[in-house]
């Protein structure tokens, strides 16, 4: 059996193989290490709400923010507590009412049976998009960045994320950052392991970086 490891070895071959410039920051940088999380409905959840926070703020903010959330909710990052508390609650860690509602949002449609989250890491990409967008606050990047740091996906190229697209700007010496548009076709040669070439796009800016 070839394990989830095997895959990502390969894949960064792959990703060094197909780009010099990328190649240059696999070798100065650590090793990707997108890989599947527990199945399970908490963990999915907790995640989920990681990537809510992390919307639009540095990740520096995002960890803060995300530890007040943590304290407010006395470690448990879970659907029945995060509803057991009060939107204010919510707000006093850091989060805007948008996000507060997105959270909630989130909470409601799992504990009601309108989502199980558990299912999602069986599903394939499109439906793990297409069901997460329905939860109001959460589109594409939130579910590709759930699926490639939750699920391990390694085929998910997220075109939206302005990191990726500054990275890929930088490592290819380009004198402006490509759209999204521009950026979508760009990945084709780095199929079936596109989401390792994102990762390393983020390496361009931030090297050293724990993620």
């Amino acid at each position: 059996m070839v394990t989830h490891r095997t895959h990502v070895n390969r894949a960064i071959k792959h990703v060094v193989a197909t780009s010099p410039h990328l190649g240059h920051y696999v070798q100065v940088s650590d090793r990707c290490n997108l890989t599947p999380s527990e199945p399970s409905v908490n963990v999915y959840f907790d995640s989920l709400v990681r990537s809510v926070v992390a919307q639009q703020i540095s990740s520096a903010a995002a960890a803060s923010v995300y530890a007040r959330l943590r304290k407010v909710l006395n470690g448990r990052v879970t659907p029945r507590v995060v509803l057991a508390r009060t939107p204010r609650a919510l707000q006093e860690a850091g989060l805007s009412k948008s996000k507060v509602r997105t959270i909630r949002e989130l909470a409601k449609a799992q504990v009601s049976g309108e989502i199980d989250l558990r299912e999602l890491g069986e599903s394939p990409d499109d439906v793990v998009v297409a069901e997460l967008s329905q939860i109001w606050g959460i589109g594409r990047w939130t579910a590709e960045m759930f699926m490639m740091f939750t699920l391990g996906r390694l085929d998910v190229w997220p075109v939206g994320d302005l990191a990726v697209r500054r990275g890929w700007q930088l490592a290819h010496g380009l004198p402006d950052m490509p759209s999204e548009k521009e950026l979508d076709p760009l990945g084709a040669p780095f199929r079936p392991y596109r989401s390792v070439a994102a990762w390393y796009c983020w390496r361009v800016l931030e090297p050293q970086e724990k993620w």
